[in-house]
């Protein structure tokens, strides 16, 4: 096995029919932040041989809109592009292939569902204990469905987890620490 350069995930690209509500929603479910536009509407659109070449989208392709925002508490960034072009396909759903959702960490999954469903997402359904592997009194999640249409999961496990107890490779964050790895109050594992 080679050793790779790759340290983690920097941000998660998400296409929305609309940045602006597309940000909202973010900010209002997670609180959410603006860092900056990589393209600002005003600047675009942007489009031609190069961009489709690059993304591997069909011609006539444009990028109207590109903005990244960071949740609180660290993580990958959250990059949100708008496009106009010959092809919309609908999000797709878990049974599809590619990348088929995104799961947040939130130390109240009731809080934070309820955040969601205020700011616009729809519960699929209540929140359930995570299984097998995962399993632990008060380790649940939940699905969304965001009011673009893709899939949100939202998780918490503060307790330590069956699969921890069985493998070398163990969990960035401490079993039974209640914390998550960016959390100041984390205690330093070195």
């Amino acid at each position: 096995m080679t050793a790779t350069s790759v340290r983690g995930i920097d941000h998660i690209g998400v296409t929305v029919p609309d940045l602006e509500t597309a940000t909202l929603f973010l900010a209002r479910a997670f609180g959410a932040e603006v860092l900056y536009d990589t393209l600002r509407r005003q600047d675009g659109p942007n489009g031609g041989r190069d961009v489709e070449q690059r993304l591997g989208v069909p011609a006539g392709t444009q990028q109207l809109a590109i903005r990244m925002l960071a949740l609180p508490g660290g993580g990958p960034g959250i990059e949100l592009c708008e496009f106009e072009g010959p092809r919309r396909e609908p999000p797709a759903l878990p049974c599809d292939f590619g990348w088929q959702h995104v799961a947040l960490y939130a130390d109240d999954l009731d809080a934070a569902v309820r955040d969601c469903v205020a700011a616009g997402a729809s519960l699929l359904a209540e929140a359930q204990p995570l299984p097998g592997p995962e399993a632990g009194e008060h380790n649940r999640f939940a699905y969304l469905r965001t009011p673009w249409g893709s899939t949100l999961q939202l998780l918490t496990y503060p307790d330590p987890q069956p699969w921890q107890r069985t493998t070398p490779r163990r969990s960035t964050r401490p079993a039974g620490t209640g914390t998550w790895p960016t959390d100041p109050a984390r205690p330093d594992p070195a």
